[in-house]
């Protein structure tokens, strides 16, 4: 490997991905936060009333808005906070994959009425 090629590939892992990490490990929360507001909203007749933003599709609607309003709440937070940096991704990566993965299985029947 030449030292030019080298410097090359330290370059790389310099530069700042904090941006990128941000989007990624939002998308994980706000896939766990849609299974957990639903599960809420499941659960309490209180929460399921509140939820409930358009009447034709009941609840989903309030769940689904604030799920997502709480993704780009957290999406602009992790940016602003990152922005700039080199984050270490494979440490995002697995954290946004285990929180999709529980964001799954929690909106899976039988593990729902679990709760």
């Amino acid at each position: 490997m030449s030292a030019r090629t080298q410097t090359s590939a330290t370059n790389v892992q310099n530069l700042p991905n904090g941006g990128g990490a941000a989007a990624i490990l939002a998308a994980g929360i706000g896939a766990l936060l849609v299974a957990v507001f639903a599960l809420v909203a499941d659960k309490s007749p209180a929460v399921k009333s509140v939820m409930i933003f358009y009447k034709r599709t009941g609840p989903l609607s309030g769940v689904t808005t604030c799920a997502i309003a709480a993704w780009l709440i957290t999406w602009f937070a992790l940016d602003r906070r990152w922005r700039g940096r080199a984050v270490a991704m494979g440490r995002v990566r697995a954290a946004a994959l285990a929180l999709l993965i529980l964001g799954v299985l929690l909106t899976f029947p039988p593990l729902a009425d679990l709760f």
